[in-house]
């Protein structure tokens, strides 16, 4: 098996037919990506209009329940069949063991909304910890690893195969709330341009709020899909103020809270909301250029180290190769002399 192995790969026209298949296969993802990003976008606004008929459902049924608190159409309407994960979650009483506000809010923060996610995210903690569990014991016990070792360690092990399991989904939910707050950053500040122009033209800030959704979409579908969901909180819910601090909520950025802010103050005094959103947007961009040039002063440092393992020791073989071979020509340092 591993002669024939490298048999193979001292073959050129294997080595070729891979070359040709890493080329085809880049490629099609060259082409199949802009359609994929598209097709993104389209679930994520598809995910916020199911929100915002959530919203809109939640909203009424509490108008309708609080109008006729005899008539019981308002709780019908909130309640659902409790079946597949959801009833797994609340006959174990998960929510209450295993999930918090911090909780609440990574997931709010990663774009995972409603019930449904809280429940998967629970049955993925409680669940995934058997899961690698048994795979552990499979591969120590059943495959032999860690032979060498006592059965302490081998124990050991299995059980910090476990532990992993049940931090994997708080990692999952981190890296992806990691990433979208970064998308939403480096949009943000061109969705306050945006904003701004909308304001400063004589639109309210629901119309505002949609349009700038709709032209950010392409930079950052994350940021659209948060802006469309506040302009449907700022129709049905019964306080303006609680869809703005619940955007500030959902991002975690400083910027968003501060924009939040002076919506507030607007919303509350009747201030213009123009001059603040001019102020907020240029910090915006100072901000982000000071994170640019942070970064790009930080990469000499990075680079010395990279440079010292392999750019010195090419440096050195191409200045002094010539000389060691024409030493080594004439027979060495300490060769025998040339007649005169």
């Amino acid at each position: 098996m591993v002669n024939a192995f490298a048999k193979a790969i001292q073959d050129p026209a294997f080595i070729f037919a891979i070359l040709v298949g890493v080329s085809i296969f880049a490629t099609l993802v060259t082409f199949l990506m802009p359609m994929l990003s598209g097709a993104g976008l389209k679930t994520r606004m598809k995910s916020v209009a199911l929100e915002r008929d959530q919203i809109r459902s939640r909203e009424r049924s509490r108008l309708a329940s609080e109008s006729d608190s005899r008539r019981k159409n308002g709780k019908s309407l909130r309640l659902t069949e409790r079946q597949g994960v959801r009833q797994f979650v609340e006959r174990l009483d998960l929510q209450r063991a295993l999930a918090d506000e911090k909780t609440l809010a990574a997931l709010r923060m990663a774009g995972f909304r409603g019930q449904n996610a809280l429940n998967i995210f629970l049955a993925a903690r409680f669940g995934l910890p058997f899961i690698t569990l048994a795979l552990a014991v499979l591969y120590v016990f059943g495959l032999g690893g860690l032979a060498d070792k006592s059965t302490l360690i081998r124990l050991a092990a299995c059980f910090a195969g476990a532990y992993v399991g049940f931090y994997l989904p708080n990692l999952y939910v981190r890296n992806v709330a990691g990433k979208r707050k970064q998308s939403i950053q480096m949009a943000w500040p061109d969705a306050l341009d945006l904003l701004l122009i909308c304001v400063e033209s004589g639109m309210s800030i629901e119309a505002a709020f949609k349009k700038v959704s709709e032209e950010i979409g392409v930079q950052s579908g994350e940021l659209a899909e948060e802006l469309v969901l506040t302009n449907a909180e700022l129709s049905f819910l019964p306080e303006r103020r609680q869809a703005y601090d619940n955007l500030a909520i959902r991002t975690g950025l400083e910027t968003v809270k501060s924009v939040v802010q002076a919506l507030v103050q607007s919303e509350r005094y009747g201030t213009s909301i123009g001059t603040a959103l001019r102020v907020l947007s240029d910090e915006s961009r100072e901000m982000r250029l000071m994170a640019a040039e942070k970064k790009a002063a930080a990469l000499p440092p990075k680079l010395t180290v990279p440079m010292i393992l392999f750019l010195l020791p090419v440096l050195f073989c191409v200045i002094l190769g010539p000389a060691a071979i024409q030493i080594q020509a004439q027979g060495g340092i300490f060769g025998p002399a040339t007649p005169k």
